[in-house]
């Protein structure tokens, strides 16, 4: 690999920015794009969702393994035009990949990716060859991958991995590889990419879950890559005003994240339409009963946003897109109080930045029912 290191300067102006403005970008990376970048990959603007009323029992919450096989299975084929899952794993995936699957336990326990989903993936990486111990299921923080079961559903010799053993841990980041800002005038300005991704990783599966977020708005494809992969993040939203609008798409844009990501499959199992990601009160969680399968992620979460704003219309809450100070405040009971002002144009600026398709013109959205 050349080892050169590359900068990405958005601006020549010093690493600081207000509130108020827009940020500045550093981003110090070895890593060169692949021929053909992971996002958005070889179907821009392709969305397939599957539902299925049997994926999930809503009074038990008890997840359908077999259906959840199904439902990853027709989403593949469905997105590649072949007529076998395996053959469209084996369009993204090679026996000697070492394979990372991002998945997303910030609101763990009740809401996770679901360890069925989690271990139907692998179990159709090794499938097309490649072996366990080059399968990672990974996340960022110890504690949270640890709420779940998931050696239970993951078949023998697949590494579970996670970046911080306690929180802000930083040996488990790579110190050469950052995205670099200041956004309020905090002491530490970096946020590295974890090495498992970096050195290890050649292939990532992002494993998503549907969820309103408070900062950005939906915390979809991109906000479980940019803020998953890197190490201190949520500095872009100490205050009201967020920087969420333009660090998700820089993190998500970033070598080696760009490259490495080759599929997103969203867990919409069951989802969290306010008060997210953490999803501490269950009367904000509900049930989508669907997969959303693609290799564009900006595509992948603008039908996201759409399925969270039918859902807090139905509701009777305000739009994740209203702006207003006078529904921001702490009540997190209050559908229509939030703690910040919410940025879900993270999404178009993501677009802007080459990783997807945001135009709802151009996006190709298939439904499938089992």
């Amino acid at each position: 690999m050349d080892r050169r290191i590359f900068l990405q300067v958005a601006a020549a102006a010093p690493l600081t920015a207000s509130p108020a403005d827009q940020p500045v970008y550093r981003v110090v990376s070895a890593y060169k794009p692949a021929a053909q970048p992971g996002m958005p990959g070889p179907y821009p603007g392709q969305v397939i969702r599957v539902h299925s009323e049997n994926s999930i029992d809503t009074a038990t919450a008890q997840v359908n393994a077999q259906q959840v096989k199904r439902m990853i299975a027709t989403g593949m084929t469905a997105l590649t035009g072949d007529s076998r899952a395996e053959d469209a794993w084996a369009r993204f995936i090679k026996p000697n990949d070492v394979v990372g699957i991002k998945i997303n336990c910030s609101g763990a326990p009740q809401i996770r990716s679901s360890p069925e989903v989690v271990g139907a993936i692998a179990e159709s990486l090794i499938a097309v060859g490649v072996p366990a111990k080059q399968i990672y299921v990974y996340e960022r923080f110890q504690n949270q991958l640890q709420s779940v079961d998931y050696p239970k559903y993951l078949p023998a010799g697949v590494n579970l991995h996670a970046a911080e053993t306690s929180r802000s841990s930083i040996l488990g980041y790579d110190p050469k590889t950052y995205v670099e800002t200041s956004f309020f005038g905090e002491d530490d300005t970096r946020s590295n990419v974890m090495r498992l991704v970096s050195e290890t990783l050649t292939k990532i599966v992002n494993v998503p879950n549907l969820k309103e977020h408070q900062a950005s708005g939906v915390t979809g494809c991109l906000k479980n890559v940019a803020y998953g992969n890197y190490s201190n993040v949520a500095r872009s939203h100490s205050f009201e005003k967020t920087n969420t609008l333009t660090f998700i798409g820089t993190l998500a844009a970033a070598e080696p994240v760009r490259s490495r990501v080759v599929l997103n499959i969203m867990d919409g199992l069951r989802g969290v339409w306010h008060a997210g990601p953490f999803s501490e009160m269950p009367r904000f969680r509900f049930f989508p009963k669907q997969l959303m399968i693609g290799t564009d992620p900006v595509a992948m979460d603008h039908m996201l946003i759409d399925v969270i704003e039918e859902k807090r219309k139905a509701e009777g809450a305000v739009s994740i897109w209203d702006r207003s100070m006078s529904h921001v405040g702490r009540d997190n009971s209050d559908p229509n109080i939030n703690h910040f002002i919410r940025e879900p144009g993270h999404v178009e600026y993501a677009g802007k930045l080459g990783l997807g398709v945001y135009d709802k013109e151009r996006i190709r959205l298939k439904v499938l029912e089992l």
